[in-house]
């Protein structure tokens, strides 16, 4: 079997007589259907028991060949099927013998009639042809698919062409993203744009990217959050606002983290965190009927989400005792916290503070049994420095996550709207990073001389639109519903 250099090598040769005899790189083809329209028409042609000819001009990719003597079978495909095309010496004269420059991968444009085979299969009669692209490489394993996951994700291109289901997971997150729209349109949202380079990194905590603006000699940071610009709208008079667009965090990368991600986040005034809460229900099970038409979603292992009656809530207390039998109100220290986990066999990061050790506990002990939705509501004072905190109870906010299958699908709070308090808390967290916690949110002046105009009270929510696509395509990895995900380098 000839060697890819081999196979490339003759490729070449090909192009090379191909040029000879024209462009076969055009700027330009006539196309009058789709591959899926074709059979369409063909087929309701074939209803209505007519005898007019069903002609057409079509494109495609070539998948497959058969080369017999003074006549051809080759299969074409474009992004909405695949159709048959017969090629006779006798009808194509001179052009059929450029059949032998053709291989599996290139793309051809022809023109024929329609009709069914002997073997009832649906085939372009070919009167014209050109080769509109050469394909130099091969496709992996005759169009079997690439079967290694690393070279599947840095070659998404070649994975997407052999891969079913890499298609359809393609295909279905641009529906979800679409249904999420539609939702927030049909109830009066504004869809806005915000920067993704600023000044300060704000509205999570999280270590940024930063880069350097040469016009302006100082150094910006890439977004990691969408939040501070989104309530600066709510401060300008939007009632109703919501952004759709890409965040960065400098963290690690695994099955769940990416670091690059698309983010949703919303912001309503006059309402709080559980009529926020209520919208989630809705947004979720609008977005399950839009995509298989039921409430209920089956993943690769079986399990079943069910968005209608699946529904569970609870609080951040409450699911720590339950799952952990840790109650965090006992353990008030640092000390304290580090002794119960390492009785549960958890050790805890010598850096962590007390909000990011009773994070991990509640990461490590409950966040794996939260399997149909569950709302946690009621979080720590001191995990949500940009939430309200509760009136009967000032230790608390008014915050819920949503988690499904473990994982964390949507954040809300009823937001901080009063400025001495906000100042107070991103003091703090200046204190805490000056302790060496690095992810921690700084101050951002600018969004405090901003609230301190005044914001109307609201509830916002955030949304990781990558980890919402697994949910709904069954998939456990992150990379597989991001076309390209980052990677290491090949060597590390």
């Amino acid at each position: 079997m000839p060697s890819e250099d081999e196979l490339i090598k003759s490729r070449l040769q090909k192009r090379l007589e191909l040029l000879e005899q024209g462009d076969i790189y055009p700027a330009r083809v006539d196309r009058t259907h789709t591959t899926k329209e074709v059979i369409t028409i063909f087929e309701k042609s074939e209803n209505k028991k007519e005898d007019t000819e069903v002609k057409t001009a079509i494109v495609g990719r070539v998948k497959s060949q058969r080369i017999m003597g003074k006549m051809a079978f080759i299969h074409i495909e474009d992004s909405s099927g695949q159709i048959q095309l017969h090629f006779t010496q006798d009808k194509l004269s001179e052009t059929f013998k450029n059949l032998k420059l053709l291989d599996i991968g290139d793309f051809l444009q022809v023109t024929g009639t329609v009709f069914r085979t002997k073997t009832k299969e649906i085939t372009v009669s070919v009167n014209q042809w050109s080769i509109i692209t050469k394909a130099l490489r091969p496709l992996p394993e005759k169009w079997h698919g690439l079967t290694d996951i690393e070279s599947r994700y840095r070659q998404r291109h070649l994975d997407l062409l052999t891969n079913e289901r890499s298609q359809e997971i393609a295909m279905t997150r641009p529906k979800i993203v679409q249904s999420i729209r539609e939702f927030f349109w049909n109830r009066d949202f504004i869809e806005v744009e915000t920067p993704v380079l600023q000044q300060e990194a704000g509205g999570a905590a999280a270590r940024p990217f930063t880069t350097h603006h040469n016009a302006l000699n100082r150094d910006l940071h890439l977004r990691i959050s969408l939040e501070l610009y989104l309530k600066r709208l709510l401060i300008g008079g939007f009632e109703k606002v919501f952004e759709i667009g890409r965040v960065f965090r400098n963290e690690g990368i695994s099955t769940r983290h990416n670091p690059e991600f698309t983010l949703l986040e919303s912001y309503e005034a006059y309402v709080d965190y559980k009529h926020v809460a209520k919208m989630v229900k809705e947004l979720l099970r609008h977005i399950a009927l839009n995509i298989s038409g039921e409430y209920e979603i089956k993943q690769s292992d079986g399990t079943i989400i069910d968005f209608e009656n699946g529904w569970q809530e609870t609080t951040y207390r409450q699911a720590l005792i339950d799952h952990a039998d840790i109650d965090y109100m006992e353990h008030e220290s640092l000390d304290s916290l580090n002794i119960v986990a390492e009785s549960k066999g958890l050790t805890l990061p010598k850096d962590a503070s007390w909000a990011t050790a009773l994070d991990s506990i509640m990461s490590t002990f409950v966040e794996p049994h939260l399997i149909q939705p569950t709302f946690i509501f009621d979080y720590p004072t001191e995990l949500s420095p940009l939430a309200k905190r509760k009136i009967d109870n000032t230790n608390l906010v008014e915050r819920f996550e949503l988690f499904i299958l473990g994982s964390e699908i949507a954040n809300a709070y009823s937001e901080l709207n009063d400025p001495v308090d906000q100042r107070i808390r991103m003091n703090e967290q200046v204190l805490k990073a000056s302790r060496g916690d690095s992810e921690i949110e700084l101050i951002d002046e600018e969004f405090l001389e901003a609230l301190e105009h005044g914001m109307p009270p609201a509830g916002g929510l955030g949304i990781g639109i990558d980890r919402l696509v697994q949910l709904f395509v069954g998939e456990q990895s992150i990379r597989e519903i991001l076309l390209f995900p980052a990677l290491r380098q090949r060597h590390e």
